[in-house]
């Protein structure tokens, strides 16, 4: 004799502008939202007191509404300042944790023209677009 028990899951789960596969276990599935990272998933699942062996589609919809504020408001979680990804902003002075749709904003001028951001030789690398080499005479 079996005895089977019905479980809701969710195959698929929409949080912060991100589709995330329900089969997964929650910590690394969390790390399918932009700019989250395994350590960050790691904290985040602890402080929201979630089973670690539970995949993301059997979680409640309860549990999934008690990660998202923690994921979205770091510092009132009492998240050290060095842990967060947004450090110091340029232009307010506040630590932050940018995810999702914000990450693309933040980034400087070079991320979006596609150049080399940390200091990397241009003289010779990254030529792309027309072709390079000595052209015959005429």
């Amino acid at each position: 004799m079996r005895i089977y028990i019905k479980i809701k899951f969710q195959h698929i789960l929409q949080v912060p502008n991100t589709n995330i596969n329900g089969w997964w276990k929650v910590t690394f599935a969390i790390t399918a939202i932009k700019g989250v990272g395994q350590r960050y998933a790691h904290v985040v699942r602890r402080k929201a007191d979630n089973d670690l062996t539970k995949r993301t589609g059997e979680l409640t919809e309860d549990e999934v509404e008690c990660v998202v504020p923690i994921m979205q408001n770091p510092r009132q979680c009492k998240f050290p300042d060095w842990f967060l990804n947004r450090q110091k902003d340029m232009k307010d002075g506040k630590y932050s944790q940018v995810l999702a749709d914000g990450l693309d904003n933040k980034l400087c001028w070079h991320h979006f023209w596609g150049l080399h951001v940390q200091g990397q030789h241009t003289k010779t690398t990254d030529r792309r677009g027309g072709a390079m080499g000595v052209s015959k005479k005429k």
